[in-house]
């Protein structure tokens, strides 16, 4: 017998090693749950519901209540999305290293495929039981948050947060859309005060993360040009933004209550934003300074549109 017949006989007589296959992740709920990126979601629905109550008109509560969950859940699969495609760089940065990819509870595909499910899901949903407006700037929506912010202007620009900014301020006009089947002035004002509010507070967070930023490589406005025009153009976009905001009011879109409040809210925000802008401050007061204005950023947001909220209320009941 040849070796050749030998090699063929033992080849005959061993079975075949098992071919390698993927293992599931042992992620939890709570695991998909944070993919969602749960805060950022909440504001998101916030601002997209203050959207659809201040709309004329009326509007069935399922369909409202079905429009807010698929804005609610397209929201969710652009966060799973952009940390799918951001786990390298949430790996090197101690705030977002424990992230379920990052951490390997989640596999990155199992990331991918989660939001794109999501994705498609929401704005298929949102098209088809309530309108084709709004599914069509969610769908923008979320393709400008994944794709034009994440996978291009985060890595390659220092005005990222200015023009990806756009993503976060859409809802409020998606909730129009979703209830009157068109858009107006109203919604173009909250989108411009969510546009404008954006770089402040994300530049107020980045003063005091500029090491982790830059560590990972990522050309935040304080890494590329330094603290000094980071706290300048803070200045600047909250000089705009505090006006900006009144401006509801201003063109008789809402009434005294949130007048009041979004002139007191802004000359306080104003307030902070000079702290943070002084020159020749020490170091470790501008930081604190910093962290100040992006706590009470937050609050400005909400403030802003809880007001316009109970202003609608106060109408309705004719006062």
């Amino acid at each position: 017998m040849s070796l050749v017949d030998e090699r063929q006989d033992l080849a005959v007589a061993l079975p075949a090693a098992p071919a390698p296959r993927a293992e599931p992740s042992m992620a939890g709920v709570g695991d998909y749950i944070a993919l969602l990126k749960p805060r950022v979601m909440s504001l998101v629905v916030f601002t997209a519901f203050v959207g659809l109550v201040i709309a004329p008109g009326p509007m069935h509560p399922v369909l409202a209540f079905t429009a807010l969950l698929c804005i609610a859940v397209g929201a969710g699969a652009a966060g799973a999305l952009n940390m799918w495609y951001d786990a390298d760089i949430d790996a090197l940065m101690p705030r977002t290293a424990n992230r379920p990819i990052p951490a390997g509870r989640i596999a990155p595909g199992e990331a991918l495929a989660f939001g794109l499910t999501l994705a498609v899901g929401s704005v298929v949903v949102l098209g088809l039981l309530v309108n084709i407006l709004s599914a069509a700037l969610l769908a923008f929506t979320i393709f400008f948050y994944a794709v034009v912010y994440t996978m291009w202007l985060k890595r390659s620009t220092s005005q990222n947060i200015v023009i990806g900014g756009a993503a976060g301020a859409f809802p409020p006009m998606i909730g129009w859309a979703a209830k009157t089947g068109g858009l107006d002035l109203d919604p173009v004002l909250l989108f411009l005060i969510i546009f404008f509010w954006t770089p402040p507070h994300f530049w107020a967070l980045a003063l005091f993360r500029a090491q982790e930023y830059a560590r990972a490589g990522v050309p935040m406005l304080p890494v590329t040009a330094g603290e000094a025009v980071t706290r300048k153009q803070i200045l600047i976009y909250t000089v705009l933004l505090a006006p900006l905001g009144v401006t509801p009011w201003l063109f008789g879109n809402a009434g005294v209550l949130y007048g009041v409040v979004s002139i007191a809210a802004g000359l306080f925000m104003l307030a902070l934003a000079v702290r943070v802008w002084r020159p020749g401050a020490a170091k470790a007061a501008l930081h604190a300074a910093g962290r100040r204005l992006f706590g009470f950023s937050i609050l400005y947001l909400f403030v802003l549109f809880a007001a316009l909220l109970a202003d609608q209320g106060l109408r309705s009941i004719g006062w």
